[in-house]
Formats: structure tokens, C-alpha cells, sequence
């Protein structure tokens, strides 16, 4: 995959608009995950900021003030970042999700107290996954 971050002028920010163009055929994908996250089952907010440090614009996906992802936009794919902390080890091990990501996340170094845990999504399918990670963290937060 070209592994390439989008969205990085600081003066575009990112509406609707902009990701149609820059997720193209993806693009509704994203939406869906958006839409799903941010309903009723979820009641997840969305927020887009330009962060300095990395240089590009990020999507913080929270439930009131606590942090459930983070959503970057690379090309071909969206990235979906989750952190949890050791005692989160078990639910993560314990949801369906595909094998590769639980055997990821495992080899995957913490950032000090919390473990990444990343889907890239550049698919429908994998929306799955990543709902289901959803659902753990708000479990677990």
C-alpha cells in the first residue's frame, strides 16, 4: 500500500467535499462508518483538527470527553487508530475480529501506558472490525 497521509495543508479544512475528492470510490465507505458511529448505537462525536506536530488534519472520535479513536486519511485507505491500557488486553483478545489485527496488536509496542491498536480501512468488510473495536473501547473507557 502507498503508504501516503493526506490532508495536509493546514488552511483546507477537511469538509465533505474535500474527502469526497481525496477518499474518491472510498469515500462512502467513510461515510458509513461516520454515520454509524455518530448514531444512536454509538453517540460518538466527531472532530477535525490540524494538528502541528504531525502536520496534517485528524479526526478525534470522542464520547463526551474521552478519546475513542482517531481517524487519519492515507491514500487508497483511512486509518483508524485506538489506544487501550494492559487491563483492556483481554476484551480486545476476545472480540471477532480478524487474526492479523489481534496478533498485531500483540507485537505492538505501547506508547507508554497504552497499546495501539490500528485498522487501516480501505473496504466495507472491514468496517466490521472496526465497529467492533468501537464497541470495546466505549466498554472499557
Amino acid at each position: 500500500m502507498n503508504e501516503q497521509l493526506l490532508l495536509r495543508d493546514e488552511n483546507i479544512f477537511p469538509d465533505e467535499d474535500v474527502l469526497k475528492t481525496v477518499l474518491g470510490d472510498l469515500y462512502p465507505v467513510y461515510r458509513e462508518f461516520i454515520e454509524i458511529v455518530t448514531g444512536e448505537k454509538y453517540s460518538l462525536e466527531t472532530q477535525w483538527n490540524y494538528y502541528k506536530d504531525g502536520k496534517s488534519w485528524l479526526c478525534k472520535v470522542s464520547k463526551k470527553k474521552k478519546t475513542i479513536l482517531w481517524l487519519s486519511v492515507w491514500s487508497g485507505y483511512f486509518k483508524t487508530g485506538f489506544y487501550f491500557t494492559e487491563k483492556s488486553m483481554e476484551a480486545i483478545l476476545a472480540l471477532e475480529i480478524e487474526k492479523d489485527l489481534k496478533e498485531t496488536f500483540l507485537s505492538t509496542k505501547p506508547i507508554g501506558k497504552l497499546k495501539p491498536l490500528v485498522i487501516d480501512i480501505s473496504s466495507r468488510e472491514q468496517l466490521k472490525d472496526a465497529l467492533a473495536v468501537v464497541g470495546c473501547k466505549i466498554l472499557n473507557i
